[in-house]
């Protein structure tokens, strides 16, 4: 049994963090550690090309979004039904909405980055293909 809890424990270490939407644990590194999202997030950054770095970003500031969003719903739903006014239960639903439509936003940013590395990575393969293919003869 301790062998297996160390072992799934070593292997959930060794696995690579996510590429993008790996903002929960970075706001709880940069809270810890005492440090401001550009220190934390900076050095991570760095070799990635504008569009990757702009997909990055974009990535990071709807999930920011989104989790602020959470953290008003959250605040609202905590409030008993009977005892919510008119109000609160509007601002309740148009939550739930904004909610929704930047998920909506950030599934397509994150397929379409997906869609592009996939690319990218398919054509070295495409090429030597089209290279190992005879050629005719003219």
């Amino acid at each position: 049994m301790e062998l297996r809890r160390s072992i799934s424990a070593s292997a959930e270490a060794e696995r690579p963090m996510k590429r993008y939407g790996a903002v929960e644990e970075t706001e709880w590194k940069a809270e810890a550690l005492g440090r401001s999202d550009h220190h934390l997030l900076s050095p991570a950054l760095l070799g990635l090309f504008p569009e990757e770095l702009k997909t990055q970003m974009d990535d990071i500031q709807l999930c920011k979004d989104i989790m602020n969003l959470k953290k008003e719903l959250q605040s609202l739903v905590a409030i008993p039904e009977k005892e919510k006014t008119k109000m609160e239960k509007q601002r309740e639903d148009e939550l739930i909405q904004k909610i929704h439509r930047l998920v909506q936003k950030r599934d397509f940013l994150v397929d379409d980055a997906e869609v592009e590395r996939l690319r990218e990575e398919s054509l070295p393969v495409l090429q030597l293909i089209k290279e190992s293919r005879p050629k005719a003869a003219a």
